[in-house]
């Protein structure tokens, strides 16, 4: 498929979502949203009655019983077992993998050998040029049945009693198609990920990666090291006992995965690099303002910068209400 058409994805009208199958690696936040999401918006084909649908392979087995348990997936499979993981590939429809992107290659390779031709395999990583590099050295030929994909939505808690069916709900997936994979494919993650109420865009996984190396990344990078720079400080529990609403706001992501959030910094080091340099430029520009006592300067760079978030604030508020109102909503 030629870059062109990958892009075209966006804008296409597509079937509504439905499956027989779905098999998800991580059933934490993410892959557990997804599954309720899935599951109260009706995207069950009709199929023999008591048919597994969502099937949920853990990294640990009480994770996979919590799962289980609050009705997130209908069955589990045990990933160091080959019969059950078998089983659970078995006529898949589509193959999540919600696990820290460090894994991925790992993933793909036990998988790899139960895979049916027809199954699509996507991920929900946060970077994207380490997954289709993984993906290529795990899968080789196969590498078309692997739709990289990246939700963008997230809370501070983590785990499957933190998934909640609206989280996707007006908010980004982007998909960063392979010139390898049919446009079918790619148009069934993007149905999988509209029917939850998310609006699905392109990238190409360099482009993705610097994206989010600046609005995402650096940010979790930045609320860690400010929660980190008190705690080095000798009067780190005074400090803790006075914060309030602003360090609040800062530090809320700081409660974040660290396993994520490793693997993350790790995988995109490169782009995070440079934008923490470029950070780091800024904060020299307002220390050198401050210690001149330059009001001016500093009172130019707040005002440029509480414009610009308004106005995103604003337009992303906007593009809520469309996506709520519009007559194509995937939720309707």
């Amino acid at each position: 498929m030629h870059r062109a058409a990958a892009r075209a994805f966006c804008v296409t009208e597509v079937a509504a979502f439905s499956f027989n199958k779905l098999v998800i690696f991580g059933v934490g936040l993410i892959g557990g949203s997804l599954a309720r999401a899935l599951r109260e918006r009706g995207a069950f084909s009709d199929n023999v009655d008591g048919e597994k649908r969502v099937i949920g392979v853990g990294r640990t087995t009480k994770s996979s019983a919590r799962a289980l348990e609050l009705g997130v997936v209908d069955a589990t499979a045990a990933p160091d077992d080959d019969a059950s993981l078998r089983d659970a590939l078995s006529n898949a429809d589509i193959v999540l993998l919600a696990a820290p992107v460090a894994q991925t290659q790992a993933l793909l390779e036990r998988i790899a050998p139960f895979l049916a031709p027809g199954t699509i395999v996507t991920d929900a990583g946060s970077t994207k040029s380490d997954v289709v590099a993984a993906a290529r050295a795990a899968l080789g030929e196969r590498v078309r049945q692997f739709v990289p994909g990246h939700p963008i939505a997230g809370r501070e808690s983590s785990g499957v009693d933190a998934a909640l069916p609206d989280l996707y709900v007006n908010r980004n997936v982007v998909l960063c198609a392979l010139p390898e994979n049919p446009r079918e494919s790619v148009e069934t993650i993007a149905a999988m990920w509209r029917a939850t109420g998310a609006a699905v865009h392109a990238m190409s996984p360099e482009q993705h990666d610097r994206v989010f190396a600046s609005v995402s990344h650096l940010p979790h990078v930045l609320s860690f090291a400010l929660v980190e720079q008190i705690l080095n400080s000798p009067d780190a529990a005074l400090k803790f006992s006075f914060a309030a609403g602003g360090f609040r706001d800062f530090t809320r992501i700081a409660a974040s995965s660290p396993e994520m959030w490793r693997d993350v910094c790790v995988a995109n080091r490169a782009a995070l690099l440079d934008e923490i340099d470029d950070y780091t430029a800024v904060l020299a520009r307002l220390r050198a303002a401050i210690d001149a006592g330059d009001g001016a300067a500093l009172e130019a760079v707040f005002a440029r910068s509480r414009e610009a978030r308004s106005a995103w604030q604003d337009r992303a508020a906007n593009t809520a209400a469309v996506r709520t109102s519009s007559d194509d909503s995937p939720a309707k």
